[in-house]
């Protein structure tokens, strides 16, 4: 997993509220567990003007022209912002790794949906809680400002504005931890690979008709 530490990038609207995954992530994707070439495919139905399926190249498909992400402005943004319980509906993985893979870094909001706020730590996304009002002046100050950027500090657990003015968010420690270090789930069980291999290597000697070819 790509580590997290501190990232300056244009931010991107998704202006609405109650974004679920099937939004973020269409269910005909969900047939590949591959867990990467699903940005071309995020926002799937708002993104383009025909449907989107598995595998197919977006290059040329015809783009939905008032959707925010396909504006000249956006392009290359790494920070997301939106409003509240994002990522509700279904648990999908999908969906993170959808965003992850179209480049975004960090999402802000005033609240995420619980289980995509936790896979999104697990895929080296960092989900910000402000206060709505904090976003909606996020919000303002973006639209009035072609190429707004934020810088997002995971170390200081601030976000810095374009005057130096500084946004406080919170974080859980672990999480903070895994993310600046580039740990998922795999990674963190692997710190204990020398561990694992001793217990092994014991418990063989212990009982090695567990270890047997199965005939």
């Amino acid at each position: 997993m790509k580590s997290f530490t501190t990232v300056t990038g244009v931010v991107a609207p998704m202006d609405r509220a109650n974004v679920d995954t099937d939004m973020i992530m269409p269910k005909q994707f969900l047939k590949s567990i591959k867990r990467s070439g699903f940005g071309p495919f995020m926002f799937d139905e708002l993104r383009y003007l025909d449907v989107g399926e598995p595998d197919m190249d977006c290059t040329n498909r015809p783009k939905n022209p008032d959707f925010p992400l396909n504006f000249d402005r956006y392009q290359g943004a790494e920070i997301l912002l939106t409003r509240e319980n994002f990522g509700c509906g279904s648990s999908r993985e999908h969906a993170p790794w959808a965003i992850e893979d179209y480049g975004f870094r960090a999402m802000i909001a005033p609240s995420f949906a619980d289980i995509f706020f936790n896979n999104s730590f697990k895929n080296g996304l960092l989900p910000i809680v402000l206060d709505a009002a904090i976003v909606d002046e996020l919000f303002k100050e973006m639209y009035a400002t072609e190429g707004y950027q934020l810088t997002v500090d995971l170390e200081a657990q601030v976000i810095r504005k374009p005057n130096g003015d500084e946004i406080p968010f919170e974080v859980d420690a672990f999480r903070k931890h895994c993310l600046l270090n580039g740990l998922d789930d795999i990674g963190i069980t692997l710190q204990d690979a020398d561990a694992i291999r001793e217990f092994e290597t014991k418990w063989q000697q212990k009982a090695p008709w567990l270890f047997g070819a199965v005939q």
